[in-house]
């Protein structure tokens, strides 16, 4: 993709967050399995959603080819971790740690074999999968699009897999990349102007100031702004899709400054502390330049999703490795920021099906995945006045509560923070 050279200009957009990178740690308490195998009578620990993805990690670590996948339990504020034909020395391990351990008859191993198969099979536009570790299986979705003998297909693939392995489900919408043309970061290209939305603000490799977006939005255009049909302030570095969805945007004025927080409308701003991966069952909340503030739950990881190609009319866009949940979104929300409550950024909006209206499905780029693969850092600073609770105002996809679903709060706070950067 070419880039245009462009005249620098000082800009700050407080859309996405700037903060010191790093999972919180969690430190496994010493767990010595007994010398004859016994379980243990250790309670699970009681933990924050932002800290499960950690312990399970570790977990993982400890249990090996046993280990086959964790969820939140957000009700008991517990990790659920699956365990597939473990031995007693590691599952005391891993209770000792502070899990709640679960039996069950698919491991890491199949469950994936299982996606290989759909992935050689079923790869239909229309379609996607993901692992669902509270059923122990793969869910397959079909968008409304899949039909006549694609259907038949993908449903006798599933039905080869067997009900013990995989399930089946219809969606009704229809499953998209949500790029559309109207606010919060734009570009003109020869078919009219495209709007995304940006994710979180990040210190590029070479030191420059730069940001995350969506990969589809960077591949369909080089040059960004903050305004509609304003100068462009920003310049495509990385993009990549399909395969993943990210983009790395770099600030023309190498001097620019840039927030560490997500703006939520009506002036309020989440601080960003961290990059975190998700975890099955925990809280999120998007922001999009569309649809504004909603929040819900991770359903799903490592999540395979296989758009209808916009330039082939016969082609499938396949992106893996994505957070699946039952977060809304629309055409616009393309590149917007997934956070948690306590500050932690997770997730680029990729697409999905459904709306703010009657809801669906919206998948996520990992930021974790996006920094190691651009070199990029969130970087430091930020206000901290105006810091708000996500959810107080979010709205789990059913179109009450948002905070602001139009353009004019994101523009106009993204204005306010240029004007007095510029001033300073």
């Amino acid at each position: 993709m070419s880039h245009k050279r462009i005249p620098k200009r000082k800009a700050a957009i407080a859309i996405g967050g700037v903060a010191a990178l790093g999972a919180a740690a969690i430190l496994l308490p010493n767990a010595n399995a007994s010398q004859d195998g016994a379980t243990t009578d250790a309670a699970p620990r009681t933990l924050k959603a932002g800290d499960a993805s950690g312990l399970a990690s570790q977990i993982a670590g400890l249990l090996g080819d046993s280990y086959a996948g964790a969820y939140y339990d957000s009700t008991a504020k517990q990790l659920v971790v699956n365990v597939a034909n473990g031995n007693d020395s590691v599952i005391v391990q891993a209770e000792k740690a502070g899990a709640k351990i679960r039996q069950v008859a698919n491991s890491t191993a199949s469950l994936k074999a299982a996606a290989q198969t759909l992935k050689t099979k079923a790869t239909i536009a229309g379609t996607a999968w993901s692992v669902d570790p509270k059923t122990n299986k793969v869910v397959v979705l079909a968008d409304s699009t899949v039909t006549g003998s694609d259907w038949n297909s993908l449903r006798s693939t599933v039905q080869d897999l067997g009900t013990g392995m995989a399930t089946l489900k219809k969606s009704a919408g229809t499953f998209k990349t949500l790029v559309s043309g109207g606010d919060a970061i734009f570009s003109q290209v020869t078919d009219g102007t495209i709007r995304c939305s940006l994710g979180f603000n990040v210190t590029a490799s070479d030191g420059s100031p730069a940001f995350l977006t969506a990969g589809h939005c960077g591949v369909a255009a080089a040059d960004w702004s903050d305004s509609q049909g304003g100068q462009p302030i920003a310049t495509v570095d990385q993009a990549v899709f399909p395969g993943n969805d990210f983009s790395l945007v770099k600030y023309d004025d190498a001097t620019t400054q840039t927030t560490s927080d997500v703006n939520v409308g009506n002036g309020q701003t989440v601080n960003i502390t961290q990059a975190e991966d998700a975890t099955v069952g925990e809280t999120v909340f998007r922001m999009g330049s569309t649809t504004g503030l909603h929040d819900g739950q991770v359903t799903g990881l490592d999540a395979t999703v296989n758009f209808q190609s916009e330039t082939d009319p016969n082609g499938v866009d396949t992106v893996n490795g994505l957070i699946q949940t039952d977060v809304c979104a629309e055409a616009g929300d393309s590149g917007g920021s997934l956070f948690t409550q306590e500050g932690g950024a997770v997730g680029l909006t990729s697409g999905g099906s459904g709306d703010c209206t009657s809801g669906g499905e919206t998948f996520f780029q990992p930021v974790t995945a996006a920094l190691q693969a651009t070199g990029a850092t969130l970087g430091t600073g930020g206000d901290q006045a105006g810091t708000a609770d996500p959810s107080a105002s979010a709205s789990a996809g059913d179109g009450t509560g948002v905070t602001d679903p139009s353009a004019t709060a994101t523009q106009s706070t993204a204005k306010r923070h240029h004007k007095r950067h510029k001033n300073n």
